[in-house]
């Protein structure tokens, strides 16, 4: 019986910082946001971000957006917005009547850049219009953990945060907007910068699965944390069993 209990003591203890660690997994908040098109650009798309402190796990994935611009692949920059009214612009917000709503007609509703969603380098909002480090071509699969800075982090705890991506087919403009320059970067045309998807994004349920996130995640983390519980509770109950009947023996 000795022997039992020295190997089913530690065997309890050894299963705490298996629970507490599933426990810590779970404790991850992400938010998601539905990419839905602006300005008749005929994309959609899917985003997520994860938080651990203030490290992020970003996941960004669309189609059917401009595929090619001046003979290359369409840079499509993108980012979280901030400050805003934490939601996507209507039609209402092009003032010019050129039938396009441009990035600054959009601000009000999603705010100023907070983020950049780039492939590699600076996510500053310095970054925002840097077109060499932007997802290019008419899709992407985009995957990158970065640093965020506490003003995104507190618009995405506010529910502010918003993720747009930029770029449009100067074909599907208007012959106005067409011949326009673009409100961020004068040597760009219009449809370069001007957004083309966009979605807000919500916090999803804490160790559950938001509509349409497709994952069970939550589901094995819970399963696992109660595994953890059970073998806890188990170990210790046979502890106290073997020592109950080593009492026993020895009256």
């Amino acid at each position: 019986m000795r022997k039992a209990l020295h190997i089913l003591v530690p065997l309890a203890a050894a299963a705490v910082p298996l629970a507490m660690a599933t426990a810590a997994h779970a404790e991850g908040t992400s938010y998601q946001a539905t990419l839905d098109p602006l300005n008749h650009s005929g994309g959609s798309g899917m985003a997520t971000v994860t938080l651990t402190g203030n490290t992020a796990d970003i996941d960004v994935s669309w189609s059917g957006l401009a595929s090619t611009f001046g003979g290359n692949p369409y840079p499509h920059v993108q980012h979280i917005h901030i400050g805003g009214q934490g939601t996507c612009p209507t039609p209402a917000a092009d003032t010019n009547g050129d039938g396009v709503i441009s990035t600054t007609e959009g601000g009000p509703a999603y705010g100023g850049i907070g983020t950049t969603l780039s492939v590699k380098g600076d996510t500053s909002p310095a970054a925002g219009t840097n077109i060499k480090i932007a997802p290019s071509g008419d899709s992407t699969d985009y995957h990158r953990t970065i640093t965020l800075d506490d003003k995104t982090l507190a618009s995405l705890k506010s529910g502010t945060g918003v993720v747009v991506v930029h770029g449009l087919d100067p074909a599907t403009l208007s012959k106005q907007a067409q011949n326009e320059k673009s409100d961020l970067v004068k040597s760009l045309p219009l449809a370069a910068t001007s957004p083309a998807l966009c979605g807000a994004l919500t916090a999803m349920p804490a160790g559950g699965v938001a509509a349409g996130a497709g994952t069970t995640a939550g589901i094995e983390d819970a399963g696992l944390l109660a595994a953890g519980g059970g073998l806890v509770a188990g170990a210790a109950g046979l502890a106290l069993y073997a020592v109950r009947r080593r009492q026993a023996a020895e009256a």
